[in-house]
């Protein structure tokens, strides 16, 4: 197994565990029915940002510790240059991500079209950023075992 692969299956795990551990830590935190607009705006936006900040943060920190750890078993280096074939793959994750995200992003802004209470445009937005993120993963992954 490559290092390409190696480093984008440790990048789909920890972007799972990663959500589903903020959504756990999160959920309970919900404001109850009946609140006002404006904490449950605070919420969804707090929401978003620290996932972000959180996600940003732990993404480093597991590269980091993936490198040493790759380092130390295999005795190699991280590739210092990326050729033709990284660059067509990271274009393709990123169509891949970017496609998924609009695709969601667009069904959000339709669902206040039609009228669907707030939380359904944040959790549709939120799914669509975590879906793009797995599947740019897997699109790596995918390419990098099948080839182009």
């Amino acid at each position: 197994m490559t290092y390409q692969e190696k480093k984008s299956i440790v990048t789909l795990i920890s972007t799972i565990l990663i959500f589903i551990g903020y959504c756990f830590y999160m959920y309970p935190k919900y404001p109850e029915q009946g609140t006002a607009l404006s904490e449950v705006l605070h919420y969804w936006g707090s929401f978003v940002l620290i996932l972000m900040l959180v996600s940003i943060i732990a993404h480093i920190m597991i590269s980091i510790v993936f490198n040493i750890i790759y380092r130390m078993t295999t005795g190699e280096k991280e590739p210092g240059f990326t050729d033709e074939l990284d660059r067509i793959i990271e274009l393709r994750a990123h169509r891949t991500s970017f496609l998924l995200f609009i695709l969601g992003f667009l069904c959000a802004m339709g669902s206040l079209v039609m009228e669907q209470p707030l939380y359904v445009m944040f959790n549709l937005l939120i799914a669509a950023g975590f879906l793009a993120d797995v599947s740019g993963s897997v699109t790596k992954l995918y390419h990098y075992r099948r080839g182009i």
